[in-house]
């Protein structure tokens, strides 16, 4: 066993237990235990529980694009600062005041890289299983078995094969043309997958005033350099490991998918389309979509509906309310309503009238005297 056999044998050890367990368990529902399906299907339960062990490093990873989006102004500045000073003194300054920012915020350049740089051990690992399976199988060898996988496992998953290649051969190591068609096809499928996930991540989660700076240009050069290498580099893996790889980018591929379709960067293009869906979702409901001067869709609550028997009485728009301590004050009385002058003028007579004693009818006044005087008991004064 070499130095790099001896470091990696922890992690080796995982990977054959992982792969073992798995295998059992097809084989439990009645799949070929010889067959490459099996085999193929248990390095798929590897990537899945590899991933969920590495969940934590991903939502870790989110974090830091996130701030990194954050302090981009402030990087900006910073680099309009120090425009055109090459000095040594300056770039070292430069650098101390830029990892000074990182470490405010908590972020890191390379904290994106995280679950990258972690299935490294395990890429390297399952790369080392799956060349062991010839050395293990061949009791000529003097090889150790890996945790379970002993010689009668290893014979059976050397002599599997999908599509007529073996999980362990290669594109320059066999001259079987349909390890060469099936190598290919991953070759192509791993550096295929690697593409749109970064082309995804910079095209949907990153606002547009991100994307005017060297971090930005740079990722976007390693968006096409990094398929590049594995595509050279994916020729001297075994047909497992592409596979392994492929898998593996389909699931980050849908995990990354759902994170920016649930929660994505904020000014992002798939922000903007968020708050659409959440704008349409909302109006299916009814309750009316408002959009302010900044142009972002502001959500307006519907109105609580009473559910009651007794009728609400309508109320004025323009009545204030009465705060408390204020005593009420006394209503105005109407305006008369304007009359025309000669209405006016009876109405300014009418009082006089009515003041005025009736007038008296002829020979009232001569009856009253009559009645008086007889009462009294003389008689009235004859007329001359």
């Amino acid at each position: 066993m070499g130095f790099f056999d001896t470091i990696l044998f922890p992690i080796k050890w995982v990977v054959a237990h992982i792969m073992v367990a798995a295998h059992n368990l097809f084989t439990f529902i009645g799949m070929d235990p010889s067959g490459g399906w099996s085999w193929l299907l248990s390095i798929v339960a590897l990537v899945v529980v590899i991933r969920i062990i590495l969940i934590p490093l991903f939502v870790r990873q989110i974090k830091a694009q996130r701030m990194m989006q954050v302090v981009q102004p402030e990087i900006q500045k910073l680099q309009k600062k120090y425009k055109g000073k090459t000095d040594p003194a300056s770039r070292q300054a430069m650098q101390q005041e830029m990892m000074a920012i990182y470490k405010e915020n908590g972020t890191s350049p390379f904290a994106s890289c995280l679950p990258l740089i972690a299935q490294m051990p395990i890429f390297f690992s399952l790369f080392r299983v799956l060349n062991a399976l010839g050395p293990i199988s061949d009791p000529n060898s003097g090889a150790d078995p890996i945790g379970p996988l002993d010689q009668a496992t290893a014979k059976m998953a050397e002599s599997s094969e999908i599509f007529g290649a073996s999980l362990s051969s290669t594109f320059l190591g066999s001259e079987n043309i349909e390890v060469k068609i099936v190598t290919a096809v991953l070759v192509v499928l791993m550096c295929a997958t690697m593409l749109f996930q970064q082309k995804h991540l910079t095209q949907k989660n990153m606002p547009a005033s991100a994307l005017d700076n060297p971090m930005a240009r740079q990722q976007k050069m390693l968006m096409y350099v990094l398929p590049l290498v594995f595509a050279v580099s994916g020729v001297s893996f075994p047909i497992g490991v592409l596979l392994y790889w492929t898998t593996s980018n389909l699931w980050s591929m849908g995990q990354q998918f759902w994170v920016i379709h649930n929660s994505p960067t904020p000014g992002s293009p798939a922000a903007i389309a968020l708050e659409e869906r959440r704008a349409r979702r909302r109006a299916r409901r009814g309750q009316p979509v408002l959009e302010d001067d900044a142009g972002t869709l502001v959500i307006e609550e519907a109105p609580e509906q009473r559910v009651s028997g007794q009728r609400q009485q309508p109320k004025r728009k323009d009545r204030a309310k009465k705060s408390p301590g204020e005593t009420a004050q006394p209503v105005a009385p109407a305006e008369p309503e304007k009359s025309s002058p000669a209405a006016e003028s009876d109405a300014s007579a009418g009082p006089l009238e009515d003041a005025a004693p009736p007038a008296k009818k002829p020979g009232s006044t001569q009856a009253a005297a009559r009645k008086s005087s007889a009462a009294s008991g003389k008689k009235p004064p004859k007329k001359k």
